[in-house]
């Protein structure tokens, strides 16, 4: 089988493309960009590779929402704090109060689980602003 065919373009774009730059769907290439990229460096909503950055992300150096891996920048990591969601309203108040806000609201499918602050609105106004206590 000859392999010269079926080099990386150095743009690539569509559903799973490869290339130099790809962009796509599931792009894969030395920089990536799209839902689920896998490259060098890699920009999306779940990415994978050396240098990365999205909502869920794994790599050497990352940035983003939650992720995996030994060096992260741009905040904090959500992976190491204490749990946001609990079994009983009265654990949910007692959270609350760490984080700078009172009360508990119902979360989840059909309410079963309790969240910290009053409100939805509040707990993500006090999460957000990285004020709260660990």
């Amino acid at each position: 089988m000859d392999c010269s065919s079926h080099q990386p373009k150095l743009v690539a774009t569509g559903i799973s493309p490869l290339g130099i730059v790809s962009v796509g769907v599931v792009p894969m290439g030395i920089i990536a960009i799209g839902v689920v990229p896998m490259g060098v460096i890699s920009l999306g909503v779940v990415s994978m590779g050396v240098i990365t950055a999205g909502f869920t992300t794994m790599g050497l150096i990352w940035g983003g929402m939650a992720g995996m891996g030994p060096i992260q920048v741009g905040g904090q990591s959500h992976q190491a704090e204490a749990p946001l969601m609990f079994a009983t309203q009265q654990e949910a108040e007692a959270r609350a109060r760490e984080m700078g806000c009172v009360g508990a609201h119902p979360h989840g499918p059909g309410g079963q689980l309790w969240m910290p602050c009053s409100t939805m609105q509040q707990f993500l106004e006090v999460h957000s602003s990285g004020h709260h206590q660990h």
